[in-house]
């Protein structure tokens, strides 16, 4: 990440209601490539809306949504991913009656570009993705017989497949234990190395302090703090809002 580098991605007072509600309400960021943006806040907070409507899964009512210089807020989700925008998603959904290998396959075949058109090519990418999250042991078996963690690594993996220039993780640390937390975090770090830029929900706070360069905190739907993750951690409203609840 270079000190005053053009944004990868700028949100300009981004919203979306529900029913009159808002879920997210005037967010405005700017991420730089290269960086692994944190974004955290309670429960209901607006955090997977706002990927979702980066991803293209759901439209904003209001805003603006720039990616390499081009205004993407109408761009549908495939028209996302074809330019470079990746995800994962909290619950998963893999094909179950696909192998592990097959998931893949399809994120290699559908991702950046209008992805790989030759259907060997993406096996062999997606067997590479496999042995880089440590499922390669599991990429005969069908995706329904997996457990939690490998689920999350599968997730993972099917992202990585479509060759994203921007990574949105939601939660993909939920539900691990220590050892598979601190795997995890070893893999989000050696995928920024890789020249891909992330944005990621956690709830680890050890895993969100060690990934991100800058975290942004929602609380209601909107942006109460952003900054570096010790200032921001430290922050009065934060520990109200959030860390306090959490630590109670």
């Amino acid at each position: 990440m270079s000190a005053g580098a053009q944004p990868m991605l700028e949100a300009r007072g981004l919203t979306r209601r529900f029913h009159g509600l808002y879920a997210v309400n005037d967010v405005s960021f700017t991420l730089q490539p290269g960086e692994i943006l944190g974004l955290i806040g309670p429960n209901g907070a607006g955090k997977t809306t706002l990927i979702n409507l980066i991803s293209g899964t759901l439209f904003a009512d209001q805003g603006e949504l720039i990616f390499e210089d081009r205004r993407i807020e109408r761009l549908h989700p495939y028209q996302r991913a074809h330019i470079g925008i990746g995800r994962t998603f909290q619950v998963m959904k893999p094909f179950p009656r696909l192998s592990v290998l097959e998931n893949v396959t399809v994120g290699a075949l559908f991702g950046f570009g209008g992805g790989e058109r030759n259907r060997d090519k993406a096996r062999e990418q997606a067997r590479a993705l496999l042995e880089f999250t440590g499922l390669d042991r599991r990429m005969d078996q069908n995706a329904d017989q997996l457990g939690g963690p490998d689920r999350k690594r599968l997730e993972l993996a099917k992202a990585l497949a479509m060759r994203p220039k921007l990574l949105l993780l939601d939660e993909v640390m939920a539900g691990l234990n220590h050892v598979e937390v601190d795997e995890v975090v070893t893999i989000i770090k050696k995928i920024r190395d890789s020249g891909v830029t992330i944005l990621v929900i956690e709830h680890v706070m050890r895993a969100i302090r060690s990934l991100s360069d800058r975290i942004i905190v929602l609380h209601h739907g909107e942006k109460i703090a952003e900054g570096l993750p010790d200032t921001v951690l430290a922050d009065a409203r934060v520990v109200e809002a959030y860390l306090g609840k959490r630590r109670a």
